[in-house]
């Protein structure tokens, strides 16, 4: 009935105490479930300790990459992997708090909805620059008209088995999740919780990934970067024929005076204005030069439950995502927390 997708890397520190806190969650629950714990190519002893794991808990399913994919792609391969009708996707660091599963099902149920997102209604374990740069983030996004995804809601969420399968459908690459589920419309709500600190261990998302992600998202969600290039492109126009004709009437006045201070910010301002427009079409040609590529997102070295590994392909078609097949490969990205 319910798949629970952990992407997992070099998470030893927090791993007994993440499996202390969510098994008797998922064993008080009425229905059957699976969880699935992909690691990222950890190189510490979580796969060690995910296979000690599993000697008591048979429920635990580990997928393992071959090599670091980054945290969207793992979740990306466990929803392909995925068997659940209802599948939670959550973190390993214990920051979202697994004792709010049974109301995410409850609210979907309820509601009869096909997503639940995890809402953070208290975020004060967070820094103040962390909290400030997710509120920018995802009011920069809801400008460009790029998500519909509630405040504060990260990778925390129920979907349903359609909304699973519509994701494993899409053929893009570089995959924000956080952004693509509130793009298919699907029937939602939201269930608060209060953000802890990291249980465990240390992030492995600095500053440096967290502005990647927010780059896909712009580039991937939203056409409203080049539109801005073009108005920069239009401004530097009707600013160039302004000086032109305040030229021509200074001359035809006798006022002209020699300067380079208003030459030298002139210049220096149309080539910023150049640049950065160079700069925003860039992200874009990178983005299709790299889907035309079609390089696999991620590697799947084992499946401890069909015993296979394969490759993880572009596009999942919906049909495939739940044989055992196809729960080998598939999907796509690795995520910050906004």
């Amino acid at each position: 009935m319910l798949s629970v997708v952990v992407p997992m890397y070099d998470e030893a520190e927090v791993l007994p105490l993440f499996v202390e806190r969510l098994r008797p969650v998922l064993d008080g629950l009425e229905d059957g479930y699976e969880l699935l714990a992909v690691d990222d190519g950890s190189k510490d002893a979580t796969p060690v300790l995910l296979q000690a794991a599993r000697r008591t808990w048979p429920q635990l399913r580990v997928l393992r990459l071959r090599a670091n994919a980054g945290h969207q792609a793992a979740i990306s391969a466990g929803l392909a992997a995925a068997r659940g009708d209802w599948v939670v996707t959550l973190d390993a660091d214990l920051q979202d708090p697994p004792e709010v599963i049974p109301e995410m099902l409850a609210a979907a149920r309820a509601e009869g909805v096909d997503v639940v997102y995890g809402v953070r209604t208290d975020r004060s374990t967070d820094t103040v620059f962390k909290r400030r740069s997710a509120h920018l983030f995802y009011a920069t996004m809801r400008v460009m008209g790029a998500t519909g995804a509630p405040d504060n809601a990260g990778d925390y969420r129920l979907m349903s088995r359609a909304t699973v399968d519509a994701v494993n459908a899409l053929p893009e690459d570089h995959r924000v999740l956080r952004l693509v589920v509130p793009a298919l419309g699907f029937p939602a709500a939201t269930v608060g919780y209060a953000r802890e600190e990291r249980a465990a261990g240390t992030s492995k998302y600095p500053l440096a990934k967290m502005i990647r992600l927010s780059l896909d998202s712009i580039t991937g969600f939203s056409s409203a970067p080049l539109r801005l290039a073009t108005w920069f492109g239009l401004g530097g126009f009707l600013l160039a024929v302004g000086l032109l004709l305040y030229a021509l009437v200074a001359k035809l006045v006798g006022h002209t005076v020699a300067g380079w201070t208003s030459t030298v910010v002139i210049v220096a301002a149309v080539g910023a204005v150049q640049l950065l427009c160079l700069g925003i079409l860039g992200e874009y040609v990178g983005r299709v030069y790299s889907t035309l590529q079609r390089r696999p997102t991620y590697y799947v070295a084992h499946d401890s439950l069909t015993g296979a590994s394969d490759t993880g392909s572009v596009a999942v078609s919906a049909s495939a995502s739940r044989t055992p097949t196809a729960a080998a490969g598939g999907g796509r990205g690795h995520t910050p927390d906004p």
